[in-house]
């Protein structure tokens, strides 16, 4: 179905229907026309995406930074939009009607510790064709901290081995470079020997992960891997590629990294966005209190 006649169809659905103002009508029109524009991006059709892409979504505008009004307006948009499709027949169900709007903010994903973190790893058949490639992706995602999008983007070109560095491309094209951990460039190479073997497409050659068809992996593939390997060793938290992005954050915060450099090493423009995902968890909070607070050592 045409997008742009099912917005004109949603427009006037708003006007007519649901006798909205100017105003109200024009900012549920953005924040569609916001939420669409990154479906496009992660190559998902806004007819049959599920809940589990908004999960994904919601991850999206946390990481702006956005407040919890900004994010219930959003969420409330995006559920409009959708009960519009049911309404019209364009959908047979609404993929937003378990979404919660945020109350104090969408919860962050959940972190995974190291040794769920290993046990994922240990999981990986490395006998299968794909098994190296999937455990360079965990490797890179927890090793280096990228959001999905700059890990389905990176190009081999882009790698500076000798350096231990790679340059990645994140929100507005911007540029930055992210060390890369001993144990990822090692599952890199040991990949890359594997990726000769695949019948490449044209213009897929300079992608580091690719499928068996040859095309470079999208976000949703990303999403699947890491969903079946958490199934397969028993994990139950709600997680996603962001997880190991947020995993990342927490456990150098928790080790003593210091906050401007997991800023630059996440691309965050602002420090505060930085603050919001390194978060850290309150057992290590009360033990910090317990060790180090002088009424404890008397």
């Amino acid at each position: 179905m045409d997008k742009e006649s099912v917005l004109k169809k949603y427009h006037a659905y708003l006007v007519l229907e649901k006798s909205l103002s100017p105003n109200t009508v024009e900012a549920y029109e953005r924040d569609i026309l916001y939420f669409l524009n990154y479906l496009d991006d992660a190559h998902l059709d806004f007819l049959t995406i599920e809940r589990i892409h908004l999960s994904d979504f919601m991850v999206e505008l946390c990481e702006m930074g956005l407040q919890a009004r900004s994010q219930a307006r959003i969420v409330s948009g995006i559920k409009s939009f959708y009960r519009f499709l049911l309404y019209d027949e364009c959908i047979k169900n609404d993929p937003t009607e378990m979404l919660e709007v945020p109350e104090i903010g969408f919860r962050l994903p959940e972190v995974l510790t190291v040794e769920e973190i290993d046990q994922i790893v240990c999981a990986i058949d490395l006998s299968k064709p794909e098994g190296h490639r999937n455990r360079a992706i965990i490797e890179t995602l927890y090793g280096s901290g990228l959001r999905v999008s700059e890990l389905v983007g990176l190009k081999i070109s882009n790698i500076y081995f000798e350096q231990k560095y790679m340059k990645v491309e994140g929100k507005g094209s911007k540029q930055r470079l992210v060390p890369i951990s001993d144990e990822a460039e090692k599952q890199i190479k040991l990949w890359m020997l594997n990726r000769t073997l695949l019948p490449i497409k044209r213009g897929e050659e300079d992608y580091l992960f690719l499928n068996r068809r040859g095309g470079h992996l999208t976000r949703v593939m990303i999403f699947t891997i890491i969903k079946r390997l958490a199934a397969e060793v028993g994990i139950k938290k709600n997680i996603s590629p962001h997880t190991f992005r947020h995993s990342f954050a927490t456990h150098l915060l928790e080790n003593g990294a210091n906050l401007r450099a997991i800023q630059q090493l996440l691309g965050h423009e602002s420090i505060m966005t930085t603050e919001i995902y390194t978060h850290v968890d309150v057992k290590l909070l009360r033990k910090e209190i317990i060790s180090k607070h002088p009424r404890n050592n008397v």
